[in-house]
């Protein structure tokens, strides 16, 4: 089960006019009977939604206020996430008569066309409180809160990753929590933008539609699930068709020693890392302990522990964790790593985590003539997603080679480690293309068509991290801020990173969207601010193209491939 949980919007969505039937309710039941978590995602506050549902039983987690508030039913604690509305702009909006006006704990909400006379007294009192639209709804927030945050606050607290999540909306206020999690459904109902950017649309709406889509999840979530894992896939280079994704079955990488293994499994680590995938690493020989933000575990005095390893795994957190086996006597590292993935084993049926295990030496950890008790005790089965580095495949188990679909051999006799895959598996050898040049890989996807072929791959980018992550993560000056105002200066939007960036594109209207487009804003900022040419360059390309959906996802695809930022 690689989709875990459901988070659902409610207004528009679960509910028709505010109230949520009797078929929709028996769905969520069945749901909840599967197993799986089930969230909440609303705009209302919380009174409010209790007069018009009262199945809280149902759910695991309530995020109102549009991400401001969490509420757990089963204890009915509520736990606010963002300071209380200002007084002075609760009492500047009710002078100016904004009606009708309702104050949460974390939230303001009135309805257009009121948006202008709340912008002018945030202006006025110089706040930085964020507008966001909800089809009529206007909701006043504090800044960088939203439903995709409020949804990570309640993940964590269930120990889930939104990578995990299947999550369905409507409207305009939904964007953000959808394109965090790892599948985005729109109901039939739902706008066109919210359309555009989904993973799948119902063919029916509102509750009809939650019912379509818990069906499908319940009968197989295998299109559900192949869906969230394409959004998430990565490039090993710039050759479109050489991806990896979660659902593909294991990548192998081979070669001799000292050709460069290491390094592309780190470059690959770095991808899936940004994409916000959990990854483990069994290392044996230390060759992992510079990855940047991974924790690690062991070293060349101390044995790693794995009661320690799995701490950390339960947190849902996508830094590398790094098993580094040295402190292991050689004979030793196969029994702790077969004791070990059996506890994985286990908490990945609860968390469908780790996403993704990267096995060093698997020559070694998963050898084709194993001591009788490893052999007895078997490889644990389904594993997750996992990427095995060799010199010597054909020294592996038979088993676990045959789960990889992906081999990429590296160095010049890269034709012949095929050669030897094959002839461990059973299989005949495809024919392939003569060797390469130095920087090139021999890349065979045994599912496709395709023989194998020589593709350029990226190189490690940690020379290049802290100025990723300050620019994609980090928190810009007001002066470096990017601002969504529109064309009639009606917003004052703050983005200050790529990824918030990234979310108010998705959310702002499409006048304000090509408005800045047009203006060359986008490119000037990138050049100016973030100081990538290549970026700007990108957003100069289209600056006259007046399509917003096509515009706006092909500046989400550059951004995300140039800085790996999580959807979020």
């Amino acid at each position: 089960m690689y989709l875990i949980a459901l988070a659902t919007d409610y207004d528009g969505t679960l509910a028709h006019h505010g109230k949520v039937d009797a078929p929709t309710l028996a769905a969520l039941e069945r749901l909840k009977a599967s197993g799986r978590k089930l969230l909440m995602i609303t705009g209302r506050d919380l009174p409010d939604l209790k007069r018009v549902f009262d199945r809280f039983d149902l759910f695991d987690v309530v995020v109102a206020e549009n991400g401001a508030l969490l509420y757990f039913p089963q204890t009915q604690e509520e736990r606010c996430l963002a300071d209380g509305p200002p007084p002075e702009l609760i009492a500047a909006l009710r002078a100016k008569g904004v009606q009708p006006l309702t104050v949460g704990r974390g939230i303001i909400a009135t309805w257009e066309p009121n948006e202008t006379a709340v912008l002018e007294c945030i202006r006025h009192l110089g706040l930085e409180w964020q507008i966001i639209f909800n089809k009529g709804a206007v909701m006043v927030l504090p800044p960088g809160v939203n439903k995709a945050t409020g949804l990570a606050a309640a993940l964590l607290t269930l120990e889930l990753s939104p990578l995990n999540v299947v999550a369905v909306g409507d409207a305009e206020n939904d964007h953000a929590f959808l394109t965090a999690s790892g599948c985005a459904v729109a109901v039939a109902n739902a706008l066109d933008a919210v359309k555009t950017n989904a993973d799948r649309v119902t063919s029916a709406d509102h509750g009809a539609g939650v019912i379509e889509l818990i069906d499908d999840l319940l009968a197989d979530e295998t299109t559900l699930a192949a869906a969230a894992t394409t959004r998430r896939r990565i490039w090993l280079g710039d050759d479109p068709t050489a991806t990896v994704r979660a659902n593909d079955g294991a990548v192998l990488i081979a070669g001799p020693s000292g050709v460069g293994k290491s390094t592309l499994a780190t470059a690959i680590i770095e991808k899936l890392a940004g994409q916000g995938f959990q990854i483990c690493v069994l290392d044996p020989e230390g060759d992992y302990d510079d990855l940047q933000d991974a924790v690690v575990l062991g070293d060349a005095t101390h044995a790693p522990v794995a009661a320690e390893a799995l701490d950390v795994l339960r947190k849902p957190d996508n830094r590398p964790l790094a098993i580094n086996m040295l402190g292991l006597r050689v004979r030793d590292r196969p029994g702790f790593f077969t004791g070990l993935m059996s506890r994985i084993n286990l908490l990945h049926g609860q968390t469908a985590r780790p996403h993704w295990l990267v096995i060093d030496e698997a020559h070694h950890m998963l050898p084709a003539d194993p001591e009788p008790e490893l052999d007895k005790a078997g490889l644990p089965d389904p594993l997750p997603a996992a990427i095995y580095v060799t010199v010597h495949p054909q020294a592996m188990r038979r088993d676990a080679l045959a789960k990889a679909r992906t081999l990429i051999a590296v160095g010049p006799q890269a034709g012949e480690v095929i050669e030897n895959f094959c002839r461990a598996i059973g299989a005949t050898a495809p024919p392939h293309a003569p060797a390469g040049r130095a920087d090139e890989v021999l890349f065979w996807d045994r599912a496709a068509s395709a023989a194998p072929r020589w593709i350029k791959v990226d190189r490690p980018k940690r020379e290049h991290q802290r100025h990723t992550r300050k620019y994609a993560h980090g928190e810009l000056g007001e002066d470096k801020s990017f601002y969504f105002r529109g064309p009639d200066g009606a917003l004052n939007l703050r983005a200050h990173n790529l990824t918030i960036f990234l979310q108010m594109a998705d959310g702002v209207d499409e006048a304000t969207w090509l408005y800045h487009l047009h203006r060359g804003d986008y490119g000037r900022w990138f050049r100016e601010v973030i100081k990538d040419e290549d970026l700007a360059g990108h957003a100069d390309r289209i600056q006259d193209d007046r399509d917003p959906a096509a515009t706006r996802r092909q500046m989400r695809q550059i951004i995300e491939r140039r800085y790996t930022a999580p959807t979020s």
